[in-house]
């Protein structure tokens, strides 16, 4: 059975067949890829566990599907292109054949430096080529590699190779990011000053920053210089790790996702395949960051998997102005643009001239991801960049699912503005009551959930399988629970209506409520705080912070920054509140809970749905929020 589908009613039948029989159909589609040795059961699986295994018994090495197999026939294609920060430096390209031997070096530099299979190594890096080079060595060697957004904090980073216990860093002197350059190397030496796993770190010459390496700390190119560019491929079973990717959680600590090797490394490149109707020549860009999970799977894997030209982008749409993504688009004549909405709506403000002045004709598809998309934002997208022409895939997943789960299939499926549409192949999405009651009918909105794996599910939360259980597979018996609520028309077409747990999804990325408020509470000025999201017009939801100070303590500007100073210190820039408001008291429960619904709907502006207020421990406080809102 062929990878693309070509039609509506071939997206039909695979559909049937694969809910029908998952494990004639999976099995026919990963006869797709190379293995070592085949399988000897499609899937296995039982949610009570929760325990999952696809192609069990299954040996083989995704860098070998990445890299290896293409040789022969796409070797001289150009694998990556590497879009610089500053238009003005040249950009890379790296061919197959390139690419295999830089991918072969690195591994061996890895091994050179005592690294063996299923050892943990932390990546946290600029989008530089290195990144996808060294995520893929990793692979290569079977290490299990952990890449941390170099964005994050030195106190996230700790936390992060800690939870993994990473044996070995790598990191750069520092990065560009539009007009500036941040330390990565400062903030990764104050991570290992709080970690204590880390033996060795690998640091990669990218700002040419005057810095000096302290014991164990070793220079990239050094490194590379002696290194073979032969590395033989580390045979791994099909449930052994791939990779690590932490994900805010809502309560505290972050989740620390556990993909494996062949589930993840079908689906992948299955879903890349038919989403965006990838053919042989076309340029591919997708504009996130390998940090995040759309990087690993949108970036690297799915599209090496299928022999594409994927684009690697260091800088950010608005360096050195509001037309960088178009001018990107022009250079390289890219065919398929998946970006977030947040990057829509923040480029949708700038002068139309900064779209027009570019030739956007080589676009085919148009993508979104990360959070759903507004209607202004869909149809501006469709209209300015698109021109009408190009379909755009609205795509909703999670770190925890590894590839798409519901979307439509460009020029395939019909599309529907603000919709995410129909499940992927062999997706199964149900729409639940509170109660946990299936409803059947349509239209409908309830909390989405999915009733039987698919290849790419994340297999456990590492270290702490319990965490797993009682966030995914507790709440409904018998199935996966996303966190997300949904409407489905009466098509059976569906849209996410954002989480129903205390995570917000800021700029596409999710952020736990429950780190930021920690961070907070650390000052020594505030007695206690609620943190919530609401609307935003850029970020598609910004953070709200509700504040009680002690007796005496003057809230002001210049303390709303000392305490934004600290969530950027703890957790990172990105996780800065847009809105910080001193209040009297929080509203709560008899039994002492913040209401936070309540506290949403004020951010919110929506002050006609607060519910029932009398039942509340302190009633009173909550006009007085209202009263002083920002």
């Amino acid at each position: 059975m062929e990878l693309k589908i070509k039609s509506e009613k071939q997206y039909h039948d695979y559909y049937k067949k694969s809910i029908e029989n998952p494990e004639k159909f999976w099995g026919e589609i990963a006869n797709n890829f190379t293995w070592h040795k085949k399988w000897n059961s499609v899937v296995e699986y039982d949610f009570t566990i929760p325990k999952i295994e696809w192609f069990k018994g299954a040996k083989g090495n995704i860098t070998e599907n990445c890299l290896d197999r293409h040789l022969e026939t796409i070797g001289k294609k150009t694998a990556i292109i590497w879009e610089p920060n500053n238009p003005k430096d040249k950009a890379i390209h790296l061919s197959y054949n390139e690419l295999h031997k830089k991918v072969s070096q690195f591994a061996n530099v890895l091994k050179n430096n005592g690294a063996k299979k299923g050892d943990r190594i932390c990546l946290y890096m600029p989008m530089v080529p290195e990144l996808a080079i060294a995520v893929l060595a990793c692979a290569r060697i079977g290490a299990v590699h952990s890449v941390v957004f170099a964005g994050f904090s030195s106190k996230a980073l700790a936390s992060r190779i800690d939870d993994a216990k990473c044996s070995i860093l790598l990191t750069a002197d520092g990065a560009f990011r539009g007009s500036k350059t941040i330390d990565l190397k400062s903030i990764a030496d104050q991570a290992l000053e709080m970690s204590s796993s880390i033996e060795t770190t690998i640091v990669l010459k990218r700002i040419n920053s005057d810095i000096t390496l302290t014991k164990n700390q070793k220079w990239w190119h050094e490194e590379v210089k002696n290194a073979s560019e032969t590395c033989q491929a580390e045979i791994i079973d099909a449930e052994d790790m791939l990779f690590i990717l932490y994900t805010s959680g809502s309560t505290g600590k972050p989740k620390g996702m556990v993909h494996t090797f062949a589930g993840y490394m079908v689906n992948t490149a299955f879903t890349f395949q038919n989403v965006f109707q990838y053919e042989k020549d076309d340029v591919y860009w997708c504009t996130a960051d390998i940090g995040w999970i759309t990087g690993h799977s949108y970036i690297v894997y799915g599209p090496l998997l299928q022999g594409a030209t994927t684009l690697m982008f260091e800088g950010i749409p608005t360096f050195p102005d509001g037309g960088r993504f178009w001018e990107v688009v022009e250079k390289h004549k890219v065919n398929q643009f998946y970006t977030a909405p947040t990057a829509i709506r923040a480029l949708e403000k700038f002068p139309l001239e900064l779209v027009t002045k570019h030739d956007l004709s080589s676009l085919k598809v148009l993508g979104s991801v990360g959070e759903p998309i507004n209607e202004e934002a869909w149809h501006w997208y469709d209209t300015h960049i698109g021109k009408g022409k190009c379909p755009i895939v609205d795509t909703w997943w999670q770190t925890e699912t590894g590839a798409m789960m519901i979307a439509s299939l460009a020029g395939i499926t019909p599309q529907k503005p603000t919709f995410a549409t129909l499940p992927m192949i062999g997706v199964q999405p149900v729409l639940l009551d509170e109660n946990g009651a299936l409803i059947k009918t349509n239209p409908a909105e309830g909390r989405l959930a999915i009733q039987f794996p698919w290849p790419s599910i994340a297999r456990t939360i590492y270290g702490n399988h319990q965490r797993y259980k009682e966030t995914y597979f507790s709440t409904f018996k018998g199935k996966y629970f996303t966190g997300d609520g949904a409407l489905r028309d009466e098509n059976g077409f569906y849209r996410i209506t954002g989480r129903v747990d205390d995570v917000v999804i800021v700029s596409g990325h999710n952020l736990g409520t429950a780190p930021i408020e920690n961070a907070i509470d650390e000052h020594k000025k505030i007695v206690e705080c609620a943190v919530v999201g609401y609307p935003h017009d850029i970020k598609g939801n910004a953070l709200y912070a509700y504040v009680i100070l002690y007796d005496n303590v003057i809230g002001d500007d210049t303390l709303k920054k000392e305490i934004n100073n600290l969530i950027s210190k703890q957790i990172g820039p990105i996780a800065k509140c847009d809105k910080i408001q001193f209040v009297t008291g929080l509203p709560k429960t008899r039994s002492g809970k913040i209401m936070r619904r309540i506290l949403r709907k004020i951010a919110s502006n929506d002050m006609e749905n607060l519910g029932d207020i009398s039942t509340l421990l302190n009633p009173d406080c909550v006009k007085s929020i209202i009263s002083e809102r920002l």
